[in-house]
């Protein structure tokens, strides 16, 4: 590949992955064409990006940026997913595929990055056992509406209570 040509894949590479912070890189050498589409087509329904990439092309392109630790002692061709609706949806997504081995035998989480710090297959692993968005947003929620919950039912008990004995003793009056 000549020095043009390279200057302009890394630049097109450097546009489409501007803006990413947090990403996470896969191998899958050898998935053939017909799996290719049926992975990226399950991926963007989940609304994550996969972009296959040359690694030293990608060093190029990412150098200085916060995605740049996720390519470091990688070699060959990767690809470079990122998207969804948080970091750990994607980890969760990329590790549920890499474990889906008679799909996606070839699917493999390498590492990534996530807040400019490089991330290795173990810390990946890791990360896909961390409560998503979504279920730390419903355990704060069940923190803030819990003591309100207790105080309620401490006021309305006694009231209740109350309410029965009054309605037992107004029973037995009409008998």
């Amino acid at each position: 590949m000549s020095k043009y040509v390279k200057e302009l894949v890394t630049r097109d590479l450097k546009r489409r992955l501007d803006g990413v912070t947090d990403a996470v890189t896969v191998t899958c050498s050898g998935m053939d064409a017909i799996t290719t589409n049926e992975l990226r087509g399950e991926l963007e329904a989940k609304n994550i990006n996969m972009m296959v990439v040359k690694n030293s092309l990608a060093r190029r392109a990412t150098e200085g940026s916060s995605i740049a630790p996720a390519f470091e002692g990688t070699s060959g061709q990767i690809a470079v997913l990122w998207g969804a609706e948080d970091f750990v949806s994607l980890v969760k997504e990329v590790v549920r595929l890499d474990k889906d081995s008679a799909k996606y035998g070839k699917f493999v989480a390498v590492g990534g990055a996530m807040d400019g710090e490089g991330l290795d297959q173990d810390a990946v692993k890791a990360i896909s056992k961390w409560p998503s968005r979504e279920e730390q947003l419903s355990m704060l929620m069940g923190q803030i509406l819990g003591p309100g919950a207790n105080l309620s039912a401490a006021m309305l008990g006694p009231g209740r209570m109350l309410n029965s004995q009054i309605k037992k003793k107004g029973e037995g009056d009409e008998e």
